[in-house]
C-alpha cells in the first residue's frame, strides 16, 4: 500500500509545499548562480528513472565554462569555483529536483541516479535499483554517502528496494538531515569516483566474461 501509493502522494504534497517555502531561496540562488557562474543556470543530464525510462535531472551548476586555448573546456577541478563547492557542500544544488520530484521522475528517498552509460553495467540483482523511482536522497548516501566503493554502494540500493517501507524511508530521511548538518561523508568533487564505474565494471567483464561478483 505504502509503495504504490502512499509514496508518491506524499513525493506531490511534500515536493509542492517545499518549492513553495523555498520559492525566495530559490530565486536568491538563481540569481547568484547566473551572477557567479554563468548561464544557463541550471545543469541539466538525462539518468535511468522507474524502469528505465530516461528523464532530465536538474541541479543549479556548479562549474564554470572555461576553456583552454583551443576552445576546450577545462578539467572540472579548474572549473569547480569556491561557490559551487560551496553549493555541494549544503547540498543546495540538488534543489531543483524537487521539480523532478513534483514531475514524478523521482521521489524523495530512493537509489540516486546515475549516468545512463552505466546501464549494461549492473547485475541483474543491482538492476533491481530501476524497480523504484530514484531518490534525491537514499540508503547507500547515508550509509557513506560517496566513501561506499561501487558494490557496497550499490548493494545498499537493493537492500533498499527489497526492503522498502515507511519505516525505511524516515530511518533514511533521519539519516540525511544528521548527515547534511554534520558535513559529514561528504567528496568535494566526485567526478572521478563517478567516472571509475564503468572502467571498473570493464575490467571485470574483460576478466571474468561476467558482471557478477
Amino acid at each position: 500500500m505504502y509503495a504504490k501509493y502512499m509514496k508518491r502522494l506524499l513525493d506531490i504534497l511534500l515536493s509542492l509545499t517545499i518549492l513553495i517555502v523555498l520559492s525566495p531561496l530559490l530565486l536568491v540562488l538563481c540569481i547568484l548562480v547566473r551572477s557567479k557562474l554563468g548561464s544557463p543556470i541550471f545543469f541539466q543530464q538525462e539518468r535511468p528513472g522507474l524502469h528505465e525510462k530516461i528523464f532530465t535531472m536538474y541541479k543549479f551548476r556548479t562549474m564554470t565554462d572555461k576553456r583552454d586555448a583551443e576552445g576546450n573546456l577545462l578539467p572540472d577541478k579548474d572549473r569547480l569555483t569556491k561557490f559551487g563547492k560551496l553549493l555541494r557542500a549544503t547540498s543546495l544544488d540538488e534543489l531543483p529536483e524537487f521539480f523532478n520530484i513534483l514531475k514524478g521522475d523521482m521521489s524523495f528517498i530512493g537509489p540516486r541516479p546515475l549516468l545512463v552509460s552505466y546501464l549494461p553495467y549492473y547485475t541483474e540483482t543491482e538492476a533491481l535499483r530501476h524497480t523504484v523511482r530514484p531518490g534525491l536522497t537514499g540508503l547507500a548516501q547515508v550509509s557513506g554517502r560517496n566513501f561506499l566503493d561501487w558494490d557496497r554502494r550499490l548493494a545498499k540500493d537493493v537492500e533498499y528496494v527489497k526492503g522498502l517501507s515507511f519505516q525505511m524511508d524516515l530511518k533514511v530521511l533521519f539519516l540525511t538531515v544528521k548527515v547534511v548538518f554534520d558535513r559529514s561523508d561528504v567528496a568535494e568533487d566526485t567526478s572521478q569516483a563517478e567516472g571509475n564505474f564503468a572502467r571498473i565494471r570493464q575490467e571485470r567483464l574483460d576478466r571474468t566474461g561476467r558482471l557478477e561478483a
